[in-house]
């Protein structure tokens, strides 16, 4: 099982999961959760309900990657299988992302 956290404009507003069966889970955290003033992550994760599931990495997580060349070449230079898309969004979503969103993955 691997574990992130997910800051919005660096504060911390969830916990991203992989499970060991290859399921994702999103969570927000309580807080975040809680305090109206703050919007949701995306339009995709709505904070109608704290907990959201699914089979694949979420898409709103998934377009934070690189596509093309660009993976190819990260993933090469990370040593991380192309196909590992949560490992590459560990990898790669920390500092310099497009939107308000970074990723930190949770040391176990």
């Amino acid at each position: 099982m691997r574990r992130a956290e997910v800051y919005r404009n660096g504060v911390l507003a969830g916990y991203l999961t992989e499970t060991d069966k290859r399921t994702y889970v999103f969570e927000y955290n309580q807080e975040y959760f809680t305090d109206n003033s703050k919007p949701a992550i995306s339009l995709t994760l709505p904070k109608t309900q704290m907990t959201y599931t699914s089979e694949y990495l979420f898409p709103f997580f998934y377009n934070m990657l690189s596509e093309g060349a660009n993976r190819e070449d990260q993933s090469r230079q990370l040593k991380i299988d192309k196909n590992d898309f949560f490992g590459l969004l560990l990898a790669t979503a920390q500092y310099d992302t497009v939107g308000a969103i970074t990723i930190k993955k949770i040391e176990k």
